[in-house]
């Protein structure tokens, strides 16, 4: 974003004298602002940023917000005066968006956002100008500040869009109004706050309602909570491992490098990635979509997805000191994603002994125990181990005592135990899938076996 202040003032409709000001960008931390920033001070329970604006403007930024019920605004300063900080942002967001010819791709959906995220910007970023998501910018503060960090000529945004609640995603799609939308999958992540699956699946469909005229939607066909949402949609698109699907996969391969896999309907080919899991494998047929969409050929997108990178934790290979490969997958878990990972676990032929560790699944509301006990039936006897963490995974644990004969160990909040155990008896023969709930932090169980 590169414009001047009157033009950042006529976005929000407010009068100002302040001329010539070049503004470059927007921030919200005066840790992170980069010189020409227009600093924008959030008012929240435990911080106000309004006492950081003369700070920030010593930093570096060119002018800042000031809302205009907050006392005492300095006068010696370059303010533009708001009712709302967080409005405004979203309104020069929204302005912003309407000046772009970017082509916008929402991404939404309970797992696999971000591995989507990553996929589809890695197919497409060796041939256009790709900017994306960055961490977790998803929602109504993160959203407009990466639609404000897009640059005027870059092609393609890949922008992820999350939630909590019912009418979020319908804000960030108006928002964005993006000309493709993915919905990855529908699991039960936020359960608690929106009731059931049905209730999930409808929130998600939500990202439609920004979806530009001539825009398509791309989505998890096997899933069939979201066909009564498609049934009246023109253009909508599935994916997925059913026949039945418009791009489906099958003959799908776990090696040491990735995955290997075959894709048939709008496109006939064979394709792999640098990364482990079925569920990783159809997360790519979205992006294989989105790839054809913007005109590469089967080479093209077959060069750019062997060289895809996913952000960390993400059915991420960590070869151990001793030989050991650790599958951290880590970042997040849901009932249907901790299967998907325990069933890749259960069909590679990587490593001839096999464990996992599993963290506690959280926001899984009035269900959880019920979700945690049934994590049992994935739970196979060729595994030699199986390391259990977080208060939730005694549920888990209580079940697997009569029926997993192998070496079982529950700890409630300290990882000690379960590493003690691993360096007893992982060797060059294991591999270990690690997931869990972000909350669970179960990356620390793997960082002693990394050390040299």
């Amino acid at each position: 974003m590169k414009k001047k202040i009157e033009q950042v003032a006529k976005w929000l409709g407010i009068k100002t004298n302040l001329k010539g000001i070049d503004i470059t960008g927007v921030s919200i931390n005066t840790r992170t602002l980069q010189p020409g920033d227009l600093f924008i001070p959030f008012r929240g329970e435990k911080v106000n940023g309004h006492k950081y604006v003369r700070q920030a403007i010593e930093a570096g930024a060119a002018a800042s917000l000031w809302q205009r019920d907050e006392p005492n605004p300095p006068e010696d300063l370059p303010l533009l005066f708001v009712e709302d900080c967080q409005t405004a942002l979203q309104e020069m967001a929204r302005a912003y968006r309407d000046e772009l010819s970017t082509t916008i791709i929402g991404i939404t959906g309970s797992n696999g956002k971000t591995s989507t995220k990553d996929l589809v910007a890695s197919v497409l970023k060796p041939y256009f100008k790709v900017q994306k998501t960055q961490g977790n910018f998803n929602n109504e503060l993160g959203l407009p500040l990466t639609i404000l960090s897009l640059d005027e000529d870059t092609k393609f945004a890949v922008l992820e869009m999350g939630m909590s609640g019912f009418g979020q995603i319908q804000f960030l799609s108006e928002l964005a109004r993006p000309d493709y939308a993915i919905i990855t999958n529908i699991g039960e992540a936020h359960m608690q706050d929106l009731g059931s699956r049905e209730g999930i699946a409808r929130a998600k469909f939500e990202i439609t309602a920004g979806l530009e005229t001539h825009g398509k939607l791309f989505y998890d066909g096997d899933e069939p909570l979201l066909r009564p949402h498609v049934e009246n949609f023109l253009q909508a698109v599935s994916f997925g491992f059913g026949e039945e699907n418009e791009l489906t996969v099958t003959d799908i391969k776990a090696t040491e490098n990735g995955s290997s896999f075959m894709v048939s309907g709008i496109i006939d080919a064979a394709f792999s990635i640098p990364v482990l899991g079925e569920h990783q494998v159809k997360n790519t047929l979205a992006a294989i979509l989105i790839a054809l969409e913007a005109g590469l050929s089967e080479e093209d997108i077959r060069k750019s997805l062997k060289a895809a990178a996913l952000t960390d934790m993400r059915m991420q290979i960590i070869p151990a000191a001793n030989g050991a490969t650790f599958i951290n997958d880590a970042y997040n878990a849901a009932p249907s994603s901790m299967k998907a990972a325990l069933n890749f676990i259960r069909e590679t032929t990587m490593k001839e002994e096999k464990w996992v560790i599993l963290g506690d699944m959280l926001e899984l509301g009035d269900k959880e125990q019920e979700y945690h006990e049934a994590l049992e039936k994935s739970i196979t006897p060729d595994l030699a181990g199986v390391c259990l963490y977080g208060p939730r995974m005694k549920w888990l644990h209580d079940k697997l005592v009569s029926s997993y004969n192998g070496k079982l160990l529950w700890s409630e909040s300290d990882y000690n135990p379960i590493i003690s155990l691993l360096q007893d008896n992982i060797t060059a023969d294991s591999i270990i899938l690690v997931k869990g709930s972000r909350g669970t932090a179960l990356e620390h169980v793997i960082e002693p076996f990394t050390k040299q």
